[in-house]
């Protein structure tokens, strides 16, 4: 891959040492459960139980009320008393982050490029992960190709994601060419290397949801619990008055008057829609949506968000 590399300026290119010292904003955000505070969010640490999520712990003498589905039918026979199965969370679950790093992210109008974004919420949540002795691992996709990382719990398998992400991010230029159907193409590789019971979070452009998407997230969803991440800028919802604007891309032209108050008005009930199809789609999966813009402080919107869901959950 050619790469085109720019000046390593804040908020336009990640580098390694930034992600690094992401480990040192973890303790301003609880993310992840820990014996005395609960994570607001489905998934985080206690998980639905479902499919090789949890482990055997122990057997018991059987107690009015347990799942009859758990009896040990071998104790009982042998001890001739009804003994059960105990299970317990499984302690090391794997963490999957799917972390879109392609042409449409390279944009930013505010604190930093969208690419950026993405690269940081990636490096604050595995670090995260990894505190809590969670397998970490994850999927970096551009236009045309991804990386995997298997997930392990070691600090090597977080630093190899990292390395990753930087290298994809470091290759970003604005003359790539586009590939719409990458989400979903990612997306299809997740579900063939998740196993059950995982946490998989997606930081994806606000723009990169289809039908297709859709359906992939929602395969996804019935094994695997799901945080979904999408990204955005301000100009992404609204465009400025500010005059006549012409865009041009491989001989293709076009001019926008923005003074046209109706113009604005389609491209902000556009956005507006975006928003709204991934609040549906996050209540028909009952998954958490923390939607992401490079207007504000990762950490600050994080933090916003864990609260309004611990209020909901209050209610």
């Amino acid at each position: 891959m050619t790469t085109h590399p720019l000046p390593l300026q804040p908020g336009i290119r990640s580098d390694l040492a930034e992600l690094i010292d992401m480990r040192h904003r973890v303790r301003e955000v609880q993310l992840f459960s820990t014996p005395s505070r609960r994570s607001p969010l489905i998934g985080l640490h206690h998980s639905k139980l479902r499919g090789r999520g949890v482990d055997f712990d122990q057997v018991r003498v059987y107690q009015a009320g347990d799942d009859v589905r758990t009896i040990d039918w071998r104790v009982t026979a042998r001890t001739q008393e009804p003994h059960t199965k105990l299970f317990h969370e499984e302690r090391e679950r794997p963490v999957f982050i799917l972390v879109e790093q392609s042409r449409r992210l390279f944009f930013g109008s505010a604190l930093q490029f969208k690419s950026v974004l993405a690269a940081r919420a990636a490096a604050l949540i595995g670090w995260a992960a990894l505190g809590h002795n969670d397998r970490i691992g994850g999927l970096v996709f551009g236009d045309h190709e991804h990386h995997e990382i298997r997930p392990r719990r070691s600090k090597q398998s977080l630093l190899q994601l990292l390395n990753r992400l930087v290298r994809a991010n470091q290759a970003l230029h604005s003359e790539a060419q586009p590939n719409r159907d990458a989400f979903g193409l990612a997306l299809r590789r997740a579900r063939e290397v998740l196993r059950p019971g995982s946490l998989m979070l997606v930081l994806c452009d606000e723009r990169a949801l289809s039908e297709a998407a859709e359906q992939q997230l929602s395969l996804l969803a019935r094994h695997t619990d799901l945080v979904l991440l999408p990204l955005s800028d301000p100009l992404d919802h609204e465009l400025p008055a500010a005059g006549l604007l012409r865009f041009a891309e491989r001989g293709a032209r076009l001019e926008l008057d923005t003074h046209a108050a109706e113009l604005r008005l389609v491209y902000a009930a556009q956005a507006e829609e975006r928003g709204q199809r991934w609040q549906r789609l996050a209540q028909k999966l009952c998954v958490p949506l923390l939607p992401l813009s490079t207007a504000s402080d990762l950490v600050d919107q994080l933090r916003d968000h864990l609260y309004v869901q611990r209020s909901e959950k209050r209610k």
